[in-house]
């Protein structure tokens, strides 16, 4: 079966409990209900991390690219969206394809994500839904 990481970065814990105006009420727990529930309509697996430290993200990614059962992973890097170049080597170095998602537009609160350079794809803007467009996309991009 087709194995995706979901990586959730730096302030996912805090979705729902602010900036609702811009992400929505939707807490983290839900947010992985749903993707769950993507995953399943799709005939995949997926892992789903969450950490607010760069370095515990960079230790999973390299864990994930050791893991021959990892297909891909889609991150949402939320805070880690600009100025984390260890990151970004570490998403550069990945085996796999990696989709960049974001819940609202970044580019509409003139935020310009560095880690779209270091991904495959980028999804912006379609709330959690994304992350299902984002799983598509690696199907499609993985030949399944």
């Amino acid at each position: 079966m087709t194995q995706f990481l979901v990586i959730h970065g730096a302030g996912m814990d805090m979705r729902g409990k602010t900036q609702v105006e811009v992400f929505g009420p939707m807490k983290l727990p839900e947010y992985d209900a749903a993707i769950r529930g993507y995953a399943e309509a799709l005939g995949v697996s997926v892992e789903i991390f969450h950490s607010n430290i760069e370095g515990e993200v960079i230790n999973r990614l390299h864990a994930a690219h050791d893991d021959t059962g990892i297909d891909a992973a889609i991150i949402n890097p939320a805070g880690f969206t600009r100025g984390y170049p260890a990151l970004l080597g570490a998403l550069n170095a990945m085996r796999f394809p990696v989709i960049e998602v974001h819940i609202s537009n970044p580019a509409k609160r003139g935020l310009i994500s560095e880690v779209a350079g270091a991904s495959r794809g980028a999804v912006a803007g379609f709330g959690v839904a994304g992350y299902k467009v984002a799983m598509q996309g690696l199907l499609e991009i993985l030949g399944k």
